[in-house]
C-alpha cells in the first residue's frame, strides 16, 4: 500500500516537513509511519487537553491519560521522529468544553467535535506547526484531500464506516491546503494490518468513541458536575401543552429521545422540542416528529458559496446516512435545507454537513 500524499506536492518528500498530530492511537501511529516510510521529514505533536478533575478522584481526559502519551511517545521513538507534547488545556476548557456546557443550558445537543476541529486542531495546532516550519499538518482522519485547478477540495474516507469528513467540514481554504490524511484511503482493516507489519503495539488497541473530556463518558452526570446551577426539574408536556409529567432538567433532553419519560400514556412518546425559556419539555407520538426542512447557522463553504439553490446530499448526524435535499443559501453563512421526506432527528446544535458525491462541500449547525 503505498502512499502518495494527497495534496500537490511543491517539493521532494525529503525536504517536505510534516507535523502529524499523534494520540497514542493506531490510526495516527500508521499516519506517522507512513509519512516516514515514504521519506517525509516527520515531526510527532500530541495535544494536553483540559482534563476533568471531579472531587474526590483524579480523572483524565481519556483521549490523552498518561498511558496514551507513552504510547506516542514511544511510538515517536520506535519510528525515529521527534516528539513534542503542547498542553492546550486552558484554551481547549475555553473553547470547546465551555461550548458544550453552554450549548447544552440553551437547550441544544451540541457537536464539540467540530468547534475543537475547527479553533483546536486545526488553529492552534496548525499555528504552531506552522512555526516549526511544517508544510502540512498530517492526522488520522478518514478523509481525503484533492488538489484541483479551482482549489482543494475534501473528500469522504475511503472506508464509509469509518468516513469522519462529517467532522471536517468546519475547514476552509487555507487551511486545506495545509492539511493531509495519510490513512485516508485506507479501512480500519487496512490500518491495523499496516500496524502489525509496522511492528506498532498499538495495533490492537480499541478505539475511544465517546467525547475524550468526560471520565466516564455520562454527559448528564458532567453537566450536574459542572452546570448544576443551570439544571432544574419543570414540566413535561403534550404538543397540545398537557402536563404529563416532570423531567429532571432540559439538557437532559434531545430531540427524538423516548428513553427515560417514564409517562403514563398508551402511546409511545417522544421529545418533539425543549423550551429553555419555559424549562418545558414537550412530547409527541411518533407520527408529531420529525419536519421535512432545517435552518443552519454558521455555515461554512469548502470552496465557494453557490449563488443559487443546490442538490446535494445532507448528513445531520455523524453516523446517519446523508439524504437527498435541496440547499438554498439565505446569507453566506446561512441556509434553509427541505429534504424529500420527514427526518425524526432534525436537532439544534448538531451539524448538517452537505455532499455531492464523495465532496463534501462544508456544513453548518442547525438552529431549528
Amino acid at each position: 500500500m503505498h502512499l502518495q500524499l494527497d495534496l500537490i506536492p511543491s517539493k521532494p518528500p525529503a525536504d517536505t516537513l510534516v507535523v502529524v498530530a499523534m494520540s497514542g492511537g493506531v490510526d495516527s501511529s500508521v499516519a506517522a509511519a507512513r509519512l516516514v516510510e515514504a521519506g517525509y521529514q516527520v515531526v510527532g505533536v500530541m495535544m494536553r487537553l483540559w482534563a476533568e478533575v471531579s472531587e474526590g478522584q483524579g480523572s483524565e481526559n481519556r483521549c490523552c491519560t498518561l498511558e496514551a502519551t507513552e504510547d506516542a511517545r514511544r511510538i515517536a521513538a520506535q519510528l525515529g521522529i521527534p516528539f513534542y507534547l503542547i498542553n492546550v488545556e486552558q484554551i481547549f476548557k475555553q473553547r470547546v468544553v465551555d461550548y458544550f456546557i453552554q450549548g447544552y443550558l440553551q437547550g441544544l445537543t451540541p457537536n464539540p467535535c467540530l468547534v475543537c476541529n475547527r479553533t483546536i486542531r486545526f488553529d492552534h495546532l496548525l499555528n504552531y506547526a506552522r512555526a516549526l516550519g511544517a508544510d502540512y499538518l498530517a492526522t488520522g482522519h478518514y478523509a481525503r484531500v484533492r488538489a484541483t485547478p479551482r482549489g482543494f477540495e475534501l473528500l469522504r474516507g475511503r472506508d464509509p464506516d469509518k468516513d469522519q469528513s462529517y467532522v471536517l467540514s468546519v475547514v476552509n481554504q487555507d487551511v486545506l491546503q495545509h492539511l493531509t490524511f495519510p490513512v485516508g484511503d485506507l479501512t480500519k482493516a487496512e490500518v491495523r494490518e499496516l500496524a502489525r507489519r509496522y511492528g506498532l503495539d498499538v495495533a490492537s488497541k480499541p478505539e475511544s468513541m465517546d467525547l475524550c473530556f468526560l471520565a466516564d463518558g455520562d454527559y448528564r452526570r458532567f453537566l450536574r458536575d459542572w452546570a448544576q446551577n443551570g439544571i432544574r426539574p419543570g414540566p413535561i408536556v403534550d404538543t397540545q401543552g398537557h402536563v404529563l409529567g416532570e423531567h429532571k432538567g432540559v439538557p437532559f433532553y434531545t430531540i427524538g429521545q423516548r428513553k427515560g419519560l417514564n409517562l403514563p400514556t398508551p402511546k409511545k412518546m417522544y421529545v418533539v422540542a425543549t423550551d429553555v425559556a419555559t424549562n418545558t419539555v414537550v412530547v409527541g407520538t411518533a407520527d408529531e416528529l420529525g419536519r421535512d426542512h432545517l435552518i443552519a447557522g454558521e455555515v461554512n463553504w469548502i470552496n465557494r458559496v453557490p449563488s443559487e439553490p443546490i442538490s446535494c446530499t445532507v448528513k445531520i448526524r455523524y453516523r446517519s446516512q446523508d439524504r437527498p435535499a435541496l440547499v438554498t443559501p439565505l446569507t453566506s453563512t446561512r441556509v434553509r435545507v427541505e429534504f424529500r421526506e420527514r427526518l425524526r432527528d432534525i436537532t439544534p446544535g448538531q451539524a448538517a454537513v452537505f455532499y455531492q458525491g464523495e465532496r463534501c462541500l462544508g456544513g453548518g449547525i442547525i438552529e431549528r
